[in-house]
């Protein structure tokens, strides 16, 4: 495991996390934090020490099983722990971390990033790197984990959370507790608190749930209608949905851009206007669940793969919804494309482009183009073993090329190629897809 050459100041290669015990106490109207985190990880080589990330918070208290001679310091953005003595590539041991403050989001080259204050409750927007802002981490999308979050916070706000969720109420404060049994990467993590209404819906067999401010119910509902369409067809194109349910949070709070969390969509109230006006950011954020959640990358210069497969789901769903086709889509936007400068490399576009909208685009283009190569067919066979294979695991565009040739063929994979690792725009195949 490697610390991502993307994000080169998170992360530590000297372990890898197993399981996250994560126990939060939190009051909004101080925006105060007291977490405890206990932390079961496996050395990945031989050691003396371990990093974690934290950043805005402060560590009072480290224990490590097993090693009363532990000790450990802080700067602005590690945890650093010694151990009494070397600890060997294999061994598995458990570090807990009793640490405070006041939660912010910390400013990086991508904006602001982790915990934030709304102007009732808190929203926890990470990727890449603001995991860090509300527990101690191993911080790189590669390491990912199980995690058991237990969050007790004032009893007139609902807290959200990935995995399935209990609550209790003690000394007047509620506790929500989520058991989360899929590896997920720490930047997919989130907490979302609110004062929210509660909708179930089906969405085939899996539970759906809309969190939203009561004034909004009427357009989260008109919006959000067509979501169990949308996962019988992403079911039927991708495979079974990989978690036990699906939750969506309407935040009363203007958001730039909807969020995906780990079995989870954040949406902010700019969102939802009654109208349908972001269905395609809606199967967006659903698709991700499979491209990047499930399937996760290894290291964000493969971020296409998260991306190009949420963004080609947008044109799959007008598709199968009776709009343009997915083949009108990938026309229009390969024009758009043309007209804009050939200076990203879509296997390694550098960390200030990574979330460029050419990585999106062109992304989704070069599975397009893959599936009018090799026809439908194939393609979602491909497209279903990827995610069948693959699911829990982080991945790279390598990983992806080697499922091409063993499911097409050679001539495939270097199609592929073309469009990821050179700088120009490769013309579409001029056949048509068939369904």
């Amino acid at each position: 495991m490697n610390v991502d050459p993307y994000t080169p100041h998170s992360g530590d290669r000297r372990y890898g996390v197993v399981h996250y015990d994560l126990a939060i106490d939190y009051r909004v109207t101080t925006n105060r934090l007291a977490g405890m985190a206990t932390i079961r990880l496996r050395m990945q080589e031989t050691a003396k020490h371990v990093s974690f990330d934290l950043v805005g918070l402060k560590a009072t208290k480290v224990r490590v099983s097993g090693d009363r001679a532990a000790s450990f310091r802080q700067d602005d953005r590690r945890l650093k722990v010694a151990f009494g003595g070397e600890r060997a590539s294999g061994q598995e041991l458990t570090v807990t971390i009793e640490y405070s403050g006041a939660p912010s989001p910390r400013r990086t080259r991508w904006g602001l990033l982790g915990w934030e204050e709304l102007e009732d409750g808190v929203l926890v927007a990470s990727q890449p790197t603001g995991a860090p802002t509300w527990f101690p981490c191993n911080d790189i999308p590669s390491d990912k984990a199980t995690y058991r979050l237990e969050f007790t916070a004032d009893p007139e706000y609902t807290v959200v959370s990935g995995g399935a969720a209990t609550r209790s109420t003690q000394r007047g404060r509620t506790r929500w507790t989520f058991d989360q049994p899929v590896p997920t990467a720490t930047y997919l993590m989130t907490v979302q608190l609110g004062q929210y209404d509660d909708d179930r819906v089906e969405l085939g067999a899996t539970p759906g749930r809309l969190f939203h401010p009561r004034a909004l119910a009427p357009r989260v509902r008109s919006d959000f209608a067509a979501l169990p369409q949308m996962m019988e067809t992403f079911v039927e194109a991708f495979g079974p949905y990989p978690y036990e349910s699906y939750k969506i949070v309407v935040t009363p709070d203007v958001l730039e851009i909807p969020l995906e969390a780990q079995g989870m969509a954040i949406f902010g109230a700019n969102h939802v206007d009654g109208s349908g006006g972001s269905e395609r950011l809606i199967a967006h954020e659903l698709a991700h669940q499979w491209f990047g959640n499930s399937v996760g990358v290894a290291r964000w210069q493969d971020i296409w793969l998260n991306e190009g497969y949420a963004c080609y789901s947008e044109w799959l769903w007008s598709e199968a919804a009776g709009g343009p086709t997915a083949h009108a889509k990938a026309r229009s936007h390969h024009a758009s494309l043309r007209t804009l400068p050939q200076d990203l490399v879509l296997s390694d576009p550098g960390p200030t482009d990574m979330f460029d909208d050419r990585v999106y685009k062109r992304g989704a283009l070069t599975l397009h183009a893959l599936r009018l190569t090799i026809g439908d067919e194939r393609f979602f066979a491909l497209t279903r073993e990827w995610t069948s294979r693959f699911a829990g695991l982080a991945v790279t565009s390598d990983d992806f090329l080697g499922l091409v040739d063993e499911i097409a063929d050679g001539q495939a994979r270097a199609l592929v190629r073309t469009w990821i690792d050179e700088l120009p725009l490769p013309a579409l195949p001029a056949a048509r897809p068939r369904r």
